[in-house]
């Protein structure tokens, strides 16, 4: 049998390259200002986003190196060479203290601001987490807490960040406001949320928020969060809200998304075409809790197998895993334990499941697994070892499974994040 796996790295790869910050950000940066260029960027790019921005400021338009000047806080292993923006290496997905110390550095360069200057936000994914700023009475280990509650929660993505933008002091438009002072403030976004929200990517430091305190508050009550007395407290404080639309903060402010995951799903399917595949596009925004929506596709490359036909069945979006065990993994290995479980007696599957960051939940290192594969070669893993998936499955251990199998894809970071390549070969 052919091997499929070139391929499914190839259809990962291209989804990755569409929104890569060397590729696409030069093109959407603003004319330099009379004043500074105040670079501020945060997410699992921010250092690839910024090092571009030196690229096209200093080498392309010729800029002073003293007009730019900036802080780029991404995540732990993401570091790329800058020459004069200052770059912190934090945590992600659990907060740490060097992400305060990035967020407080920024909101106090943002403070810096004045009518010539531009102040120049870079977002991507993982910016919630890499920028952290405790509100008042909040600290840093609370912040941590109720962190770990939210992700193990299975709450989407959204619900994560309207619980924390009310806990913030640079989340939900405070940034905005607390460089209101400057001519204009640009953001240039990476979008890593289902239907490119503006107020969910990174939190939205730069944007109206349209989530309330009331909304925060309902969603603790409705995943029955244990949450520190304090976090609970701040909560109900109404000086916590975040800034709404029509707030002076905004007068000069500019959104925009320079990639999105539908371009990224749209150079997948492109390669997938190209070998011959028949395409059935789900979507980039999908959400659910992984295993479901995995029984859900197992299901349609079944139907396709006994229809003879050569399909890609490819999809984006952020799935969830609700925690129960004590494994390791992400949403995309434990979709992938899903195919497996459910597809091993069907011949001529392959698939891959990962996220476009190069990391699938993990410990928050450099090497943790982007996804999993698996084909004809894991099935006859499977067998030959005698495992189960069922036991890894409730123990939330796909990892675990995945590197007895060798079936683990480990591609380090890159550099950006527009959520989830999800794609399986009948």
């Amino acid at each position: 049998m052919t091997d499929r796996r070139p391929l499914l790295r190839a259809i990962f790869d291209a989804a990755v390259a569409a929104a890569h910050p060397d590729r696409i950000l030069a093109a959407h940066l603003p004319p330099a200002p009379s004043g500074r260029i105040i670079c501020l960027a945060a997410g699992k790019g921010a250092a690839a986003m910024a090092a571009a921005a030196e690229r096209h400021y200093l080498d392309t338009l010729n800029l002073e190196p003293s007009q730019l000047i900036g802080i780029a806080t991404t995540r732990h292993g993401h570091r790329v060479p800058t020459r004069v923006i200052e770059v912190i290496e934090a945590g992600h997905p659990m907060p740490d203290a060097a992400g305060v110390r990035g967020a407080e550095t920024s909101l106090a360069l943002a403070a810096t601001a004045t009518q010539d200057d531009l102040l120049l936000v870079l977002l991507s994914g993982g910016g919630s987490a890499n920028w952290i700023a405790p509100t008042e009475g909040v600290t840093l280990a609370q912040k941590q807490q109720a962190t770990r509650a939210l992700l193990r929660s299975g709450a989407p993505i959204g619900e994560v960040n309207t619980v924390r933008k009310h806990l913030s002091r640079i989340k939900g438009g405070r940034l905005a406001r607390a460089g209101e002072h400057a001519g204009q403030i640009v953001t240039l976004a990476i979008s890593d949320v289902p239907r490119d929200e503006p107020s969910a990517i990174a939190s939205g430091p730069t944007v109206p928020d349209p989530t309330t305190l009331a909304d925060a508050c309902a969603l603790v009550a409705r995943y029955g969060l244990e949450l520190d007395p304090a976090v609970l407290a701040a909560l109900n404080d109404e000086r916590n809200e975040s800034v709404k639309a029509g707030d002076g903060a905004f007068a000069h402010a500019r959104f925009e998304i320079i990639a999105r995951p539908r371009q990224s799903l749209d150079a997948a399917i492109e390669i997938a075409r190209g070998a011959g595949y028949e395409i059935a596009d789900l979507g980039a925004d999908l959400e659910g809790e992984a295993r479901d929506v995995a029984a859900a596709h197992a299901q349609l490359a079944r139907e396709a197998r006994a229809h003879g036909r050569r399909l890609a069945i490819l999809s984006g979006g952020e799935l969830t895993v609700t925690v129960r065990g004590q494994g390791r993994g992400g949403p995309n290995q434990e979709y992938a334990l899903v195919l497996a479980q459910q597809l091993s007696d069907l011949p001529g599957i392959a698939a891959l499941a990962a996220d476009t960051d190069g990391a699938d939940g993990g410990a928050g290192n450099a090497d943790d697994p982007a996804g999993a594969l698996i084909d004809a070669a894991t099935f006859t893993q499977i067998a030959a070892l005698q495992l189960d998936p069922a036991p890894y499955l409730a123990d939330n251990d796909a990892t675990g499974f995945f590197a007895k199998t060798g079936d683990l894809l480990i591609t380090g970071p890159t550099l950006t994040n527009v959520n989830d390549i999800r794609v399986i070969l009948v």
